[in-house]
Formats: C-alpha cells, structure tokens, sequence
C-alpha cells in the first residue's frame, strides 16, 4: 500500500532475522513465502526487514500486500459489509483468482500490472511491475497463509493484552463501533489459520522504536 507508515523496534529486527536463519538454506528459485497476522501485528515492517536481509545476500526480493486484493475497494467495503453483514468478513474478500494470477506472472517472469492501493485517497491504483529476475517473493496478509504456493509460512500473534486494546489501531484508523466489530471478526478468522504455520511469533512490542 502506497503512503504506508511502519513502526521499527528491535523485536521486529530480531523476529526478521530468526526467519532469515531458518530460511536462508533452504530457499529455491522462485521462492515464496507467507507473513500472516491480525491488524497491528506488525507484518509490514517484519517482511520490509526480511526483505533487506535478503537484498543484502544478493537477492531480488519483491513484498506482495494482499490488502491491496479485495474484490470490494475501500471507499466501497463499509457500505458493502453494513449491508452483506459481519458474516462476510474473512478470506472470501479477496480476489484469490487475481493474487495466484500475480503469483504466476512471478514464477514465470513477466512484467505484469498490480493493485495499489494509495492509503490518502483510498483509491486502487494499478501498478507496472517486473518479476524478471526476482528471486523471492514475501506475501503478506491477513489471509496470506491460505496461499497453496507458500514454501515457508509464517504466522505473528497478538498478545493478549494488545488484543484487548485498540491503541495500536488509532494511528492508522478512523475507529468507530462498527469497525471494531470487523477487527474482532478478521481476529477470529486469522485466528483459524495457525495450525500448519512453519514458524510463530507472538512478541511484545519494545519501548525503543522509530518510525519510517
């Protein structure tokens, strides 16, 4: 997502580096691996860390944000939820013909067109993109896990006590009661995809962090 602001801390280092180590041996042309987590887990900055570790091995590394998927855009998914229901939240939001569509344009090099969506306008921009030559991609989402081509799956969780709050939600969101239901019910989706993950983190968040 375009205008996206991520959050730094040395846990987030440290949780990058242990993926790195466990995939380093292992990772084949065209690798692909997964990051899920609930809302303020902190995927984003995991995956923009792991990627720079394997920039740094010589890697071409490109970072897939299935946020930017949805079948319904942003400035039309409150309405269309009011009206479908809280039911529908869940993986059935994204558009998974065109993620493995993105996913087979990477495996097969091509240059390719991609949603964007820009986090100022809520618009769904369309993004040129070439895959020639990228050695790995990182797919993050809510729902990512679900992905069948996914060599390494990784799934971070929320403490208990930051799953009570919502003080990591409000820099990024404009909360109101009904947002708050579709969180608990993307929790509670999240939640049934951790068994079968390949590595788990569930980490506090540290004091010393900077912004990026």
């Amino acid at each position: 997502m375009q205008n996206q602001i991520i959050t730094i801390s040395k846990k987030h280092k440290e949780t990058a580096r242990l993926i790195y180590d466990r995939i380093k041996d292992n990772i084949t042309p065209k690798y692909i691996l997964t990051v899920t987590g609930e809302v303020g887990t902190g995927k984003s900055t995991v995956c923009y860390l792991l990627g720079r570790l394997l920039r740094e091995q010589g890697l071409k590394v490109k970072i897939m944000e299935l946020d930017n998927y949805y079948k319904i855009p942003p400035l039309e998914r409150k309405e269309w939820r009011k009206n479908h229901g809280i039911k529908e939240v869940g993986p059935d939001e994204y558009d998974w013909e065109k993620i493995y569509k993105t996913i087979d344009d990477f495996k097969n090099n091509r240059i390719t067109k991609v949603p964007y969506v820009d986090l100022f306008t809520d618009y769904v921009d369309e993004l040129t993109t070439d895959f020639k030559g990228v050695d790995v991609l990182i797919i993050k989402g809510l729902y990512s896990i679900k992905c069948r081509e996914s060599k390494f799956k990784v799934f971070i969780e929320l403490t208990y006590e930051e799953s009570k709050s919502v003080n990591h939600f409000v820099e990024n969101e404009n909360l109101d009661n009904f947002r708050m239901q579709v969180i608990r019910k993307e929790q509670e989706e999240v939640k049934k995809l951790k068994e079968g993950v390949d590595f788990f983190v569930n980490f506090d968040y540290d004091e010393e962090y900077y912004h990026l």
